[in-house]
């Protein structure tokens, strides 16, 4: 029996209707950029495997520390207790974020450093006996699929089941010249209400790699920060390097209250999540009244082993070369944009760093579900790619040690896929 046979008797898939789809492709090894099946074929991982990875497959430095830590340490409960890795992340870690970022919380992956957060917020406030239960968020918004951050994310196919179920929140439009004015107004009539305003900076991903501009969203944070919203910078997707600096919150002028980090932390090698905040927030749960404990934790937090592939990853990150990959990456998006830009199959292209995300005309809205997103995913598929559209929308977010033939070629079948479907 196959790996592929053996799969689909005991496995099910994420976002995937078991009934219609596409059997899996058996994954064997990875190397840079590329991925590589049971039966040879390469794939040039386009996307990162759900924008994880930054440096590369199998990265052997990487390696060579998880093997490290594992004859050391591999978990220790993490309340009461501590560790080399864990302190040594969180100091590390900090030095690269805004200056207000003090502490450092250790959960398991990004939908959970944002319940954290949420948490975090709604509990200061009753900390401070000034309860306040309202959140805000962007519409189109996607925090991940917990109870939690399906609550902030804008309310979907994906929330639909569940819509009934989830709490209430403010949801307003991403901000622009136009609009500006009326969302502060938003704002300050619901201050006294709103624990905090949760956002994706700059893009939100799962909506279709949307993109706003960085001087509207400051001047909103500036009206939060003034009408005493605390605010929770989900840096999940765009940490790391995603926006061509180290995190998009670099754009800004105004610093978040608590940030959200997972996917990139690790390189992409284990599940790790990271929820930071400020000296204020966690002084507001320090008391003698054992009530004002933050009640949250997992099984592995800060798991010695994800917080060795962590500092290793940061350890590549700090490397002039990878800043250098990053600029090369965003040098060859733009010429790549520039050329396809006025194609009649494109209905719009936008960049945001590394991010590059090409709307196809079909004549419809965007749409997740839409039918030519299948069409486009097998196509490159067929040609050795991993792209996978966001409906009728096609990005790239590749690796930061992706080579230029590599891009090239990419960028050929994106053309040769313009002509053909």
């Amino acid at each position: 029996m196959s790996l592929q046979e053996r799969d689909l008797k005991v496995i099910w898939h994420p976002y995937t209707q078991m009934k219609t789809a596409a059997p899996p492709i058996p994954i064997v090894r990875g190397e840079g950029a590329l991925l590589f099946d049971e039966a040879g074929k390469q794939y040039i991982d386009a996307v990162s495997s759900w924008w994880v990875n930054i440096h590369g497959h199998a990265h052997p430095y990487i390696a060579k520390k998880v093997a490290e830590q594992l004859t050391k340490l591999e978990h220790v409960i993490f309340a009461g207790f501590t560790h080399e890795g864990a302190v040594e992340l969180a100091e590390r870690l900090l030095t690269h974020l805004p200056d207000n970022q003090q502490k450092v919380f250790y959960s398991d992956n990004g939908s959970t450093a944002i319940e954290v957060a949420i948490k975090m917020c709604l509990q200061y406030w009753l900390n401070k006996g000034n309860q306040r239960t309202k959140i805000l968020a962007f519409s189109n918004a996607y925090h991940g699929d917990t109870f939690g951050a399906m609550a902030v994310s804008g309310r979907s196919a994906f929330t639909k089941a569940f819509d009934s179920l989830l709490f209430e929140v403010e949801f307003i439009d991403t901000p622009t010249r136009d609009n500006i004015e009326s969302l502060k107004s938003q704002i300050s009539n619901l201050k006294s209400d709103l624990a905090c305003f949760v956002f994706e900076p700059l893009v939100q991903g799962s909506a279709g790699m949307l993109m706003y501009e960085a001087e509207y969203l400051d001047e909103l944070m500036a009206h939060c920060k003034q009408e005493g919203v605390l605010m929770i910078d989900d840096e999940i997707f765009t940490g790391f390097g995603r926006t061509g600096k180290e995190f998009a919150c670099n754009y800004l002028q105004v610093q978040p209250d608590i940030m959200c980090f997972s996917k990139g932390l690790t390189g992409g090698t284990m599940a790790l999540g990271v929820t930071t905040c400020t000296q204020e927030i966690y002084d507001a749960f320090l008391s003698d009244d054992k009530l004002k404990t933050l009640f949250h934790g997992h099984s592995f937090t800060a798991n010695p082993i994800a917080c060795a592939s962590a500092l290793a990853s940061l350890d590549l990150f700090e490397q002039a070369e990878t800043a250098a990959n990053i600029e090369r990456i965003v040098a060859l998006h733009a010429q790549f944009a520039q050329k396809i830009k006025y194609h009649p199959k494109i209905k719009t292209i936008r960049q945001t760093g590394t991010i590059l995300a090409m709307e196809w005309e079909t004549g419809d809205n965007t749409s997740y579900f839409s039918s030519l997103r299948d069409k486009l995913y097998h196509y490159f598929l067929a040609e050795g790619i991993i792209l996978r559209p966001l409906g009728n929308v096609i990005y790239i977010l590749p690796p930061y040690c992706i080579t230029n033939d590599e891009l090239a070629y990419v960028y050929s079948k994106i053309e040769q896929a313009l002509q053909e479907i």
